[in-house]
Parts: C-alpha cells; sequence; structure tokens
C-alpha cells in the first residue's frame, strides 16, 4: 500500500513517525473530502477551489467536475500538424542522408561551412516529439478542467504509442486529441477509433499487415492489454484477429485511416464463438461482448482513482452499471466518484502523484507559469515519465513504481529548485498578476539572492497573493493527504510552512 511503501523510505532517509488516518467525512462535504475529490480527479487542489466545494453537497461537487469536462483543448497546436506522411517521411530521408554525409565527413577528417550546416541538422523526429511533448504540459498548466487530462494521460497509458516507434509525430498529436474527445465518451466508440487510430497502426505494426502476412501485434495487445486480458483467448483467436485486421492501414498523403481492399484477407474467421467472414467491427464487437472487458476497465479505473487494490464486488457492480450504460464513460466515472470506497478516509494517501501529477499540480498551486516547457519534458522523463514516449506496449505500472530512493530524492530536488525559484523571482508580478518564475538548475544555483546564493537560501516560498494569507494549519489540510511525517509549526510564516509540506512525503501521496 502507498502508505506503508512511503514510510519505509522516509525512515530510510531519517524521518520518523507514522502515516496518520485522515479526518472523517462531512455534509456539506468540507475540507478534507472536497480536498481528495479534488486531488484524485485533478492535479494538486488549490485552495479557491477547494473554498469552492467544501460547501457543495459531496454529489454536486461529483457533476460539477464531470461537467467541466472538455473534448477539445485550448493550446494552439504546432503549425507542423499539417505536414503529411509523405512530406514527413521525406524531410525525415533527407535528414538521415544529411547525419550520414556529417558522419562521414568527421571521419574523413574534414571541416568546413558544409560540414558544419550538416552537423546543425536536427532529427526531425526528436525535434517535434520533444515540440509535442512540451504542447502537452503548457495544456495541463492550462486547461480548466484537470480531470480531463487526467482522463487523457490515463488513455494514454491504456492504449499506449510511443514518438519514438511511431515517428510521425502529428499520428500523436491526433492520437492525444481523439483522447481528449472521449475522454468521458463512449468506451466502445474510442476502441473502435483506436483500432483505425494512424499511430497505433503504426506503433503495433498494423499499417503493414496484409493477407499474406498477418501481423499480430494489435490483435494480441487487443486482447491482452486493451480489453479482456489474459485466459480469455487462445492464441487461434489472436491469429484470426489479425486476419480480420489485415489491410486498414494509412493514407501516406493524408494520413487517415484507410482500408486497402486487395491487402485484406476476407476469408471465413472464428473468433470467440463469432463465425464468418469477419473485418476488425466484428472482432471490436465480440471484445465488447465479453463480460471481462468492462470488469477489466473498471479496476484499472479503481487503481487510478480510488486504492491499489479493487474490490471485487465493487468491480463487478460498476462493471455491470457500465455495460449497462452501453459502455458510456460519464455514468461509470459518477458511479466510481460516488462509491463508498472512493469516499472512504481509510482511502485517503493510499495512492502516489507521479511525476507529471506532482509537477503540474505543483505549478498550479502556486500559480507559477512555465514558458519553456521542455524543461518540464526533461524532469518527467528524469523522473520516469516521458510523456508521449511510454516505456513499452503496457505503459507505466504507476503506483508503488513511481517511488524509490532514488526518485523520491530527485522528486525533493525538482521541489527545492521550484520554491528557490521563487526566491530568485523575488515576488515580481506578470499582467496576469501572478509569479514570473525560470525553473533553470543553474540560475538557480548562482544567482545571488540578498547577498546569497540559491543553493544556500532557506527553503521558504515567495508566495502569491492567493496562498500568502492563508494559515498553515488549513494549507495543510488542502496540500496534505494525511498529516506530515514532520509537522509543521502552527504560527510558521506561511512561505515556510508550505515549504516544509512540500518538501515532506506525504506531499509525494493523494
Amino acid at each position: 500500500m502507498a502508505r506503508s511503501a512511503i514510510l519505509r523510505l522516509a525512515i530510510g532517509f531519517g524521518f520518523a513517525a507514522a502515516l496518520a488516518a485522515s479526518t472523517a467525512m462531512a455534509t456539506p462535504m468540507g475540507t478534507d473530502e472536497a480536498r481528495h475529490l479534488l486531488a484524485r480527479t485533478g492535479f494538486q487542489p488549490i485552495p479557491d477551489d477547494v473554498a469552492a466545494f467544501e460547501r457543495l453537497d459531496y454529489a454536486a461537487g461529483v457533476e460539477r467536475i464531470l461537467d467541466t469536462m472538455r473534448t477539445q483543448a485550448v493550446t494552439p497546436l504546432p503549425d507542423w500538424m499539417a505536414m503529411s506522411p509523405a512530406e514527413f517521411f521525406q524531410i525525415n530521408r533527407e535528414q538521415r542522408r544529411a547525419r550520414q554525409e556529417a558522419r562521414e565527413v568527421r571521419t574523413a577528417g574534414q571541416s568546413g561551412r558544409d560540414s558544419e550546416r550538416v552537423l546543425r541538422i536536427a532529427s526531425l523526429v526528436r525535434e517535434q516529439g520533444g515540440e509535442a511533448k512540451a504542447w502537452w504540459y503548457r495544456e495541463m498548466l492550462a486547461t480548466s478542467s484537470p480531470v480531463t487530462e487526467r482522463m487523457v494521460l490515463f488513455w494514454h497509458n491504456h492504449f499506449t504509442s510511443s514518438v519514438q516507434k511511431v515517428k510521425y509525430v502529428p499520428a500523436m498529436l491526433r492520437q492525444n486529441a481523439l483522447f481528449r474527445r472521449e475522454a468521458a465518451g463512449n468506451f466502445g466508440r474510442l476502441l473502435r477509433q483506436v483500432a483505425r487510430d494512424p499511430a497505433m497502426l503504426l506503433y503495433l505494426d498494423g499499417a503493414t499487415s496484409r493477407k499474406e502476412r498477418p501481423n499480430e501485434n494489435f490483435a494480441r495487445e487487443l486482447l491482452e492489454l486493451f480489453t479482456v486480458g489474459e485466459g480469455q483467448y487462445g492464441e487461434q483467436d489472436i491469429k484470426e484477429a489479425a486476419r480480420a485486421f489485415t489491410g486498414w492501414s494509412i493514407d501516406r498523403q493524408t494520413g487517415a485511416w484507410r482500408v486497402y481492399p486487395a491487402r485484406h484477407d476476407g476469408g471465413g474467421k472464428s473468433f470467440m464463438g463469432r463465425h464468418g467472414t469477419l473485418d476488425g467491427d466484428d472482432i471490436v464487437s465480440a471484445v465488447l461482448a465479453h463480460p471481462r472487458t468492462a470488469e477489466r476497465l473498471v479496476e484499472k479505473l479503481w487503481r487510478e482513482f480510488v486504492s491499489p487494490q479493487p474490490d471485487a464486488a465493487e468491480v463487478k457492480r460498476l462493471a455491470g452499471l457500465f455495460r449497462q450504460a452501453d459502455y458510456e464513460m460519464k455514468p461509470l466515472l459518477r458511479a466510481l466518484f460516488l462509491s463508498p470506497a472512493f469516499r472512504d478516509p481509510a482511502n485517503r494517501g493510499t495512492l502516489f502523484k507521479s511525476p507529471v501529477e506532482m509537477t503540474i499540480g505543483t505549478l498550479r498551486l502556486l500559480q507559477i507559469p512555465v514558458e519553456d516547457t521542455q524543461r518540464l519534458v526533461r524532469a518527467g522523463r528524469l523522473l520516469g515519465q516521458d510523456v508521449l514516449d511510454p516505456p513499452n506496449v503496457k505503459g507505466w505500472a504507476g503506483g508503488e513504481a513511481w517511488i524509490s530512493a532514488y526518485t523520491l530524492m530527485l522528486r525533493e530536488q525538482g521541489l527545492q529548485r521550484i520554491i528557490q525559484a521563487t526566491q530568485l523571482a523575488g515576488g515580481r508580478r506578470d499582467t496576469g498578476n501572478r509569479m514570473t518564475v525560470m525553473v533553470d538548475r543553474e540560475q538557480l544555483e548562482e544567482t545571488p539572492v540578498e547577498g546569497r546564493s540559491l543553493r544556500h537560501l532557506p527553503m521558504a516560498l515567495r508566495l502569491p497573493p492567493a496562498l500568502a494569507g492563508i494559515e498553515p494549519a488549513r494549507l495543510e489540510r488542502i496540500m496534505l493527504a494525511l498529516p506530515p511525517i514532520n509537522p509543521v509549526a502552527r504560527d510558521a510564516d506561511p512561505g515556510v510552512a508550505m515549504a516544509q509540506m512540500m518538501l515532506d512525503p506525504v506531499y509525494q501521496l493523494k
């Protein structure tokens, strides 16, 4: 369980005291339940939101969160989104040739303007991939609906694809848009669109699958990871499903899904008790009819929002509601957030924040705009969550896998730099009355403030006005899922108290 794991790590770092139980629920929901609801369905709660929600009836609070869900991003997309696959791969080939020229020039010991030119040419995939990741961080910082981006992260980790394998980066952002469009839409519709999704077709090699050589990668992951799970199908089902998806590919000019009839196997097939000239849609219909599909998705959502160990009886109940609602996601999310287990104080502090949740939540809490979100991309990669590039088809394991002695140390260092960055800002405000800071390691360590290097400054935040007047006791209830391991003095300066809470191991829990 998350609490026991964080305690083991805390002891290892020399901290004392155990994690205590949270306060009881109240009606109206009160501070603690408002904080829990907002933390589990979004990023780090901010005081204004907690103040608004704590006065609401709990069911009304859940409804307000669901009502905020968006189907489109608010951040403008990069200009290269209009690039076709043919253009992309042509440019990529030219850049590969340029890099090869550069290697040959270096090997021959030559120099000159031409060699300098080719040495400066960057990889298109790496460049666009970095921009795409930075774009998503900007969207997570800017969104008015944190729950939407949490669901986009969830779908990205369920239906994994990666920039490194796909290479055609516009397809990755279109997939990201698909996940946002169906964030709380219909799972059946999403599954059918994922089967047609160009990024998925490239990632799992479906784009080159034809009747002479059916590729089994998508069929296998559809069954094993996306729907029914191991033990519910056989190898023959994989082979038959692979045949059904042959010919599903990509139009090289538009980048859209396209069926090539000459590549499709139109022969008879048998799959999970269904027989006939089945195609990909027939396979999807079959797995949606299987009861384990709904149960497995509920189990995964449970681990994302409720606790590490799903309750078998509750999973069956929620999966039944899910199937009755024809796989509509919003009724399922509503039932999950209203469930006794979700509201149970015993389940507070049982889940770890992912690196993205910790970073985005902290920056939103402190109202810190970050112009260069590439730095956040690098920080996420260092902490083990490189968005748009999950480690493998299974995605990130999550849970306790996010935390080790090493990553806890890195997380603390990152939070220290954010704290120091607010001191570097010197309380300056931009036109939006938000603190403007640059989170840069060398700048943080070398820039003098009040005659001292930042590395020697005490851990104290320069707070924006919205936070400066809040008592430490209330800040603790808003920021932490459980009482801190290192108690905060009730008469402490708010900036010192908030910095201490951010650096407490309990801040890693949600």
